[in-house]
């Protein structure tokens, strides 16, 4: 069994637990439809990381029968959620500033969960109403403000420090996206609640090897730069350019290569975060700027086109929660270069090319070899693609969404609440 069908096979006997305690096996009747709120306030009008998971998980919830969804919104945003989930009733009644938006869940959503007659409310973004007495699920997306603060701005570190052990001693579920999440969380807050791990799906009709309409691909990569258009041979990164990217390991290890392939690029499509002035020196001191391609912020639909045609997606992060774009860019069929030990390692498994965090030689090699490769019908290449074809077709969000309904079943009867630090 190759290792990403493995990584799927274990979380399928973690969310299987879920199931168990349902005390059905699938037949049989089907079970009454489950209230449930979520709170999307968090969801930005640009969304990457978390948000694309908030977003995709309601329209997946929202697209199957077992859950009413009552979806509570920022004043002012309910139209992209009506469109989004039909279905679901959409409240818009949160302050759009952040710290009104916080203050807001700990004050006026309490009293509004009490009002909205629901069974089970879901924060999907770390923090929780810590005076509901509803059952409440909280998705941690990662440990990264315990492992490494300095990757973050100080106030974000103590917020969602503090939120994580607030969910540790006060939800009912905690949902991780992946096992090395899980672990993190064992690891760092040991928790009284039941922990399900819960896969990210990606969005197969946008992320596939080929494209929906014919010379779309093309539109996209000449309004990016001329050159990708062209033809030439590109290596691309996609995501926030935030410290535990390790987007400036990456430009080391491109200048390293450049001079043998100098019609070669670096595309870097993805706004500036905090911390974000290291990839600047990163790029001064590499002294590559005629090779290199920085797009900004991305829209959603030009990703895939960016993906498909590259000679290799780089996901060099050191730490990452689940890693989407790395699964995105298997859904495409690209070469996909990720970091060992982590979260895509995890989900990718052989189907991805691994290099040690932090390791610009490893990288600049492997950048070698797949820019090298490019345009020729290499086996290895070949097979790691078919690998992660299917290591991508086990990843849906409709198959993400059944294990949060399951969350969902688990947290509405109670939970299993256990001693604290036992698994």
């Amino acid at each position: 069994m190759a290792d990403g069908e493995q990584s799927v096979t274990r979380v399928e006997e973690r969310t299987r637990v879920v199931g168990a305690a349902k005390g059905a096996s699938g037949d049989g009747p089907s079970p009454p439809t489950l209230r449930c709120s979520v709170d999307v306030t968090a969801v930005p009008a640009r969304p990457v990381g978390a948000g694309q998971y908030t977003l995709r998980l309601v329209e997946a919830v929202a697209a199957g029968d077992e859950v009413s969804l009552v979806l509570l919104a920022r004043r002012g945003d309910a139209a992209r959620w009506r469109s989004l989930a039909p279905g679901a009733e959409v409240v818009d009644v949160a302050p759009a500033p952040r710290p009104l938006r916080l203050a807001w869940e700990q004050v006026a959503l309490p009293a509004r969960l009490r009002t909205a007659a629901v069974a089970v409310h879901h924060s999907p973004h770390y923090t929780m109403p810590e005076r509901t007495r509803l059952p409440v699920v909280v998705t941690v997306h990662d440990l990264s403000f315990f492992v490494s603060p300095e990757w973050h701005e100080r106030s974000k570190v103590l917020l969602f420090r503090r939120a994580i052990e607030v969910a540790a001693r006060r939800a009912t579920v905690i949902v991780c996206p992946s096992q090395v999440t899980a672990d993190e969380l064992e690891r760092w807050c040991p928790t009284d609640a039941e922990v399900v791990v819960a896969h990210h799906g990606v969005d197969a009709r946008r992320f596939s090897p080929e494209e929906a309409d014919p010379g779309s691909d093309l539109v996209v990569l000449g309004g990016i730069d001329h050159r990708l258009l062209q033809g030439a041979p590109f290596v691309v990164f996609v995501g926030t350019l935030e410290p535990r990217k390790d987007v400036p390991t990456l430009v080391a290890a491109f200048a390293r290569v450049a001079r043998r392939h100098p019609e070669a690029l670096l595309v870097l499509a993805g706004g500036p975060g905090w911390g974000g002035d290291a990839v600047e020196r990163a790029l001064h001191a590499a002294g590559i700027d005629g090779q290199v391609v920085r797009t900004g912020y991305v829209p959603d639909d030009a990703v895939p086109a960016l993906l498909r045609h590259a000679a290799a997606a780089v996901y060099p992060a050191r730490y990452e929660g689940f890693g989407l774009p790395a699964l995105e860019a298997l859904a495409c069929g690209t070469t996909l270069v990720t970091t060992r030990g982590t979260a895509m390692e995890e989900v990718a498994g052989s189907a991805a090319l691994l290099v040690d965090p932090g390791d610009t030689a490893a990288l600049a090699d492997v950048l070698d070899v797949v820019l090298s490769e490019r345009g020729t019908g290499d086996p290895d290449r070949d097979d790691r693609r078919r690998r992660g074809l299917a290591v991508a077709a086990a990843h849906t969000w409709s198959a993400s969404a059944a294990a949060h309904v399951r969350a969902y079943r688990l947290a509405a009867r109670g939970g299993r609440r256990r001693a604290r630090g036992t698994r």
